[in-house]
């Protein structure tokens, strides 16, 4: 079976980083999804610690309605996965 498709938003830094303002990868998890940006967008890399884990400078909201903590969240085909700075907001 394969991984859905969903597609990553960067917002503030990460955007400015990967110099865009998305990329659609095919992820079972959030961890893999991450993965995926830092093979495509080597800019981000830095978004996941040594141990896979997301970095404290970087947050993931999924569908915009909730922060995600735990990188095995399973992904469904058309989940919209939000990276953005830690420090941003209003």
């Amino acid at each position: 079976m394969n991984p859905p498709t969903i597609t990553v938003e960067f917002y503030g830094i990460p955007r400015a980083r990967a110099g865009r303002k998305d990329l659609v990868v095919s992820a079972a998890t959030a961890g893999a999804a991450l993965l995926a940006v830092a093979s495509e967008c080597p800019e981000l890399a830095n978004a996941l610690e040594p141990d896979g884990t997301l970095t404290p400078h970087y947050r993931l909201s999924m569908d915009g309605e909730f922060f995600v903590t735990d990188l095995a969240h399973v992904l469904h085909s058309g989940d919209r996965l939000l990276l953005l700075s830690a420090d941003a907001g209003g």
